[in-house]
C-alpha cells in the first residue's frame, strides 16, 4: 500500500463535527432484506441511436430498470434477497475529483457490512491505473473515519486516464479476477461512466463473474437524463462559487468602478454557471449553449457586454459582474473552427512553434487578430478525449480586452458617455473542487453507495446507480438502477459533401436544456438582472441552520422524478387490464379501444419525430 493513501489525516473542528454526521437512509434501503421490482427493458432515448447501441452492447443493452422497494411495499413480483453471502467489491475513483466522492465509499461500506461482516471493500490506489496496477487498500472503519463528508478523492487518489484499448479493458478484468471481486464500482462522469459500460460488456461476453457498477458524480452537473437528475458535488461546487461570485458583486457594488469577468468550471455545458446565476444574481451569464444556439461570434458577444456596460452606465452604474462559463471558447464557432485546424496539425505532429505558420487563410487572420497570451494558449496539446485545455484558456480576459477596447472607442466617439472602463478576471476553478461537501451531496452520495449493494445483491451488470425525486426530503427518495446503455447516444456530424459519420456509443454531456425551467427562469430575470443590483449572496455551506437544506436551483425547479413516474405509468397500464377482462361491457371496452387506439397515435407521431431529429 501506498503510505499517502488512506491515512487518518489531521481534522480541524469543523471537520471533526463533521464525521460525526450520520446521513439519512430512504425506507427502501432500510433493514437486510434487498427488494427489488423490475420493470420494462429499457431503451435508448434516442430511437435512431438504438440499433447502433444494441449491437455494440448485445449482452447488456435492454436490461430492465430496476427499483428497490421498502420492506412495507405490497409488490407481488418483487425479488426478494434475503441471503447474503461475504462479498469483494472493487471500488475506483475515474476522472476529476468531485466533492461528496468519499460518502459513495463510506455508504457502500455500511451497505455491505451491515449485511455480512465478512464482505470485504477494496479501494483501488490512484485510480484507474491502480486498478491496471492492482494496488489496493482494505477499506476499515479505521480507514473511514477521517473522510466522512470531507471533500476530495485523497483517500484513494485519482486518476482522468480512461480504461478505453483492449489492453486496458483486459488489464482491468484480469485485476478482477485476480482478486475475485464480485463487483466493480466506477465512480465518475461521462466519460468513467462509457467506460463503465464498456467494462461491462466485455465482462459478460468473457463470462467475467465481476458486475461493473457505475455512480453518477462529477462537479459539471452534465451527466444528466430522464434517469439521473443530478450528479454528486454539482450542489457544492455551484454552492461555493456562488458565495465566492456574491462577495465580487458586493465588492463591485461598494467600490462601482470594476467590472468583474469571472470564468467558472463546466467544461462543454453550462450547468454550474446557469446555477451560480440562479443563486448569486450577477449582472449576465452567457451560456455556451446559448451562444451555439444564435451562432454569436467573438464579436456579437463583445457587442453583447458593451451594449449591456453601456446600459448600465446610463443608469450612472459603472461597475458589474459577467459570468462565462469554461466552455465558451468551444461554443463560439470561428474559434471552435480555429481549434479544430489546430488540433489537426498537432495529430499530424506539427510542432507547436510551426502551426500558425500552417493555419488556412482565414484561421491565420483570425489567430493574429488574437492576443498573444490566447495565441498561446489555444496552441496547447489537446486533453486525452481530445478537447481544448478548458482551464488553461482565459476566456474571460479575451472578452474583458476586446469590450474595453470597444467602450475606448465609443469613448472617444462621444457614443458613450461614462466612465472608463475598468475590468478585473478572474478564473474560478480548482478552488472549488477540494471543497467540503454539502449536506445534500454527503446524503446523495452516502445513499448512491447503499444502492451500489443492492445493485450487486440483485445480481446486475453494466447499471448505474439511480435516485429520484431528489428535490423531496430524503425519505421520500426513490432508489433504483438502470442500463448504462441505455442513457447513451450516438453522436453523428459530416466531414466534407453527404458523408456522414457515426460515432460510438457513448454517454454524452447533457447541454443545458433552453426548453427547461431553469433556463426559463434565468431569461425571466435576465433584464432586472442586468439593470438592477440585486445581488444575492447565499452565504457559506451550512451544515446546520438556514441554508443546510438548500438544493440546487435547477433541481427544484425541474419536475423530473422519471422513475416515479414509470411506476405510476405501469400502475395505469395494470388498472387498465385488470377494469377491461373478457366479459366487461360493451362501454367500457369501446371507452378503452378508443382511448388507448388515440394515446397509441399520438406517442407513435411523438417517437418517429423525435427518432428524425439527428444529433450535431
Amino acid at each position: 500500500m501506498d503510505s499517502d493513501y488512506g491515512v487518518p489525516r489531521e481534522l480541524s473542528e469543523v471537520q471533526k463535527t463533521r464525521t460525526l454526521y450520520q446521513p439519512e437512509l430512504p425506507p427502501c434501503l432500510q433493514g437486510t432484506t434487498v427488494r427489488v421490482e423490475y420493470g420494462d427493458a429499457a431503451i435508448a432515448a434516442d430511437p435512431a441511436g438504438a440499433h447502433v447501441i444494441s449491437h455494440a452492447f448485445p449482452h447488456t443493452y435492454g436490461q430492465p430498470i430496476a427499483h428497490f422497494l421498502r420492506k412495507t411495499a405490497v409488490v407481488p413480483d418483487a425479488k426478494v434477497i434475503s441471503e447474503h453471502p461475504a462479498v469483494r467489491v472493487g471500488i475506483v475513483f475515474c476522472g476529476r475529483q468531485s466533492p461528496g466522492g468519499h460518502n459513495v465509499v463510506w455508504g457502500l461500506y455500511d451497505a455491505i457490512k451491515a449485511h455480512n461482516q465478512n464482505s470485504k471493500l477494496i479501494g483501488f490506489l490512484g485510480g484507474s491505473d491502480g486498478l491496471l496496477a492492482q494496488k489496493t487498500l482494505e477499506i476499515t472503519d479505521e480507514v473511514l473515519s477521517s473522510y466522512k463528508n470531507q471533500g476530495g478523492y485523497d483517500m484513494l487518489g485519482r486518476t482522468k486516464d480512461q480504461i478505453r484499448t483492449t489492453e486496458q479493458v483486459n488489464g482491468a478484468m484480469a485485476s478482477c479476477q485476480a482478486l475475485k471481486l464480485d463487483a466493480l464500482v466506477i465512480i465518475g462522469g461521462v466519460t468513467s461512466n462509457t467506460d463503465a459500460a464498456q467494462l461491462a460488456e466485455t465482462f459478460a461476453e468473457a463470462k467475467c463473474p465481476t458486475k461493473v457498477i457505475g455512480v453518477p458524480v462529477t462537479l459539471n452537473g452534465d451527466l444528466k437524463n430522464q434517469f439521473v437528475e443530478t450528479t454528486v458535488g454539482f450542489d457544492t461546487i455551484c454552492k461555493v462559487n456562488s458565495q465566492l461570485i456574491s462577495n465580487m458583486c458586493t465588492d463591485a457594488l461598494s467600490a462601482e468602478k470594476y467590472y468583474y469577468f469571472i470564468r467558472l468550471m463546466g467544461r462543454k455545458a453550462s450547468h454550474v454557471a446557469l446555477e451560480c446565476a440562479l443563486q448569486s444574481h450577477p449582472n449576465m451569464v452567457i451560456l455556451g449553449e446559448e451562444v451555439a444556439a444564435s451562432k454569436l461570434t467573438i464579436f456579437d458577444i463583445t457587442k453583447q457586454i458593451c451594449d449591456a456596460v453601456q446600459a448600465r452606465a446610463e443608469k450612472d452604474k459603472n461597475h458589474g459582474v459577467v459570468l462565462i462559463p469554461e466552455g465558451l471558447v468551444e461554443s463560439i464557432p470561428e474559434l471552435y473552427a480555429l481549434l479544430q485546424e489546430i488540433h489537426g496539425l498537432h495529430g499530424k505532429g506539427v510542432s507547436i512553434e510551426n502551426i500558425s505558420s500552417q493555419l488556412s487563410p482565414w484561421a491565420s487572420a483570425l489567430f493574429e487578430f488574437l492576443p498573444p497570451f490566447i495565441r498561446k494558449q489555444l496552441l496547447l496539446h489537446p486533453e486525452s478525449d481530445d478537447s481544448a485545455q478548458l482551464s488553461q484558456i482565459e476566456t474571460e480576459k479575451l472578452l474583458a480586452q476586446l469590450v474595453e477596447t470597444e467602450m475606448n472607442r465609443r469613448l472617444k466617439e462621444g457614443t458613450y458617455k461614462g466612465k472608463k472602463f475598468n475590468a478585473i478576471c478572474h478564473f474560478f476553478g480548482y478552488q472549488a473542487r477540494g471543497a467540503l461537501p454539502s449536506k445534500f451531496d454527503c446524503d446523495y452520495a452516502y445513499v448512491l453507495g447503499h444502492v451500489c449493494y443492492h445493485i450487486m445483491a440483485a445480481g446486475l451488470n453494466g447499471y448505474m446507480a439511480t435516485v429520484t425525486n431528489l428535490k423531496s426530503p430524503v425519505n421520500k427518495w426513490r432508489c433504483g438502477a438502470a442500463p448504462i446503455s441505455s442513457m447513451m447516444t450516438v453522436k453523428r456530424w459530416s466531414r466534407g459533401p453527404s458523408v456522414a459519420q457515426i460515432g460510438k456509443p457513448a454517454v454524452h454531456m447533457a447541454s443545458v436544456d433552453l426548453k427547461g425551467k431553469a433556463y426559463e427562469l434565468l431569461r425571466q430575470n435576465s433584464s432586472s438582472f442586468l439593470l438592477e443590483d440585486i445581488y444575492r449572496n447565499p452565504g457559506p455551506l451550512q451544515f446546520e441552520g438556514p441554508g443546510a437544506d438548500s438544493k440546487p436551483i435547477s433541481l427544484c425547479v425541474e419536475d423530473q422524478d422519471y422513475m416515479g413516474r414509470i411506476k405510476k405509468l405501469q400502475e395505469y397500464l395494470e388498472k387498465v387490464k385488470s377494469i377491461v377482462k373478457p366479459g366487461c361491457s360493451q362501454d367500457i371496452l369501446k371507452a378503452a379501444l378508443s382511448s388507448m387506439s388515440s394515446v397509441t397515435e399520438t406517442l407513435t407521431i411523438m417517437s418517429s419525430s423525435s427518432a428524425g431529429q439527428t444529433q450535431p
